[in-house]
């Protein structure tokens, strides 16, 4: 399988570690929906990434799908869990709130990138605000737990490195670290897995 994608996106790597943490093969194509070549917009109508192509030449789009999709090809480990509705929801929620911190993330970055006279000061507040709210609950649910839910790794840990580390990039003048003590340490702990390892090293 294909996974088309950019090293700088959030939902890619979210993706990226799901496939590294169960050792599924793959072959990892840098591949910019807007760049001109691109082969995004032919595999998927929507024209995004992260965009997952099996062999048979099905794409399975988006992230939260290719995730899910990608935890039922083997047990090592359950990203997801299978049996407990209660656990599986607290997992989803993780990841629900990890996109959510993403999506407010790039709608700020999208807005910055406009010439100044364009860009929408609310529309960088709303979205801000909304990261802000989301780390301080994330940081609450976490405390000084391991991992964010459960006694093992799951989606939810990875879906919250994602977002950290597109912070990290897109928003270095957000010091999460000092505010946050306990997700600081958490993401430290993470860094040192080697599929975050190996998704750090990708960066541009």
């Amino acid at each position: 399988m294909k996974l088309l994608g950019t090293q700088t996106s959030p939902y890619v790597r979210k993706v990226r570690l799901v496939l590294l943490e169960k050792h599924i093969t793959h072959d990892y194509l840098i591949d910019a929906p807007r760049d001109a070549g691109s082969q995004v917009a032919r595999v998927n109508p929507l024209g995004r990434i992260p965009a997952l192509i099996l062999d048979d030449e099905i794409c399975v789009f988006d992230s939260p799908v290719i995730a899910e999709y990608a935890d039922t090809l083997n047990d090592t480990p359950i990203l997801i869990p299978r049996d407990d509705a209660l656990a599986r929801m607290q997992v989803k929620r993780w990841e629900a709130l990890a996109d959510g911190i993403m999506d407010s993330a790039v709608a700020v970055r999208n807005e910055r990138v406009r010439p100044e006279e364009k860009q929408e000061p609310n529309n960088i507040t709303l979205h801000n605000n909304a990261v802000t709210r989301a780390l301080a609950y994330a940081a609450e649910l976490l405390g000084e737990h391991e991992f964010c839910t459960g006694k093992a790794l799951t989606l939810a840990d990875l879906a919250l490195v994602s977002a950290l580390v597109y912070l990290d990039l897109r928003q270095p003048e957000r010091d999460w670290r000092s505010a946050h003590a306990n997700l600081a340490a958490w993401f430290a702990r993470m860094a040192e897995r080697e599929s975050v390892k190996i998704s750090l090293a990708e960066q541009p």
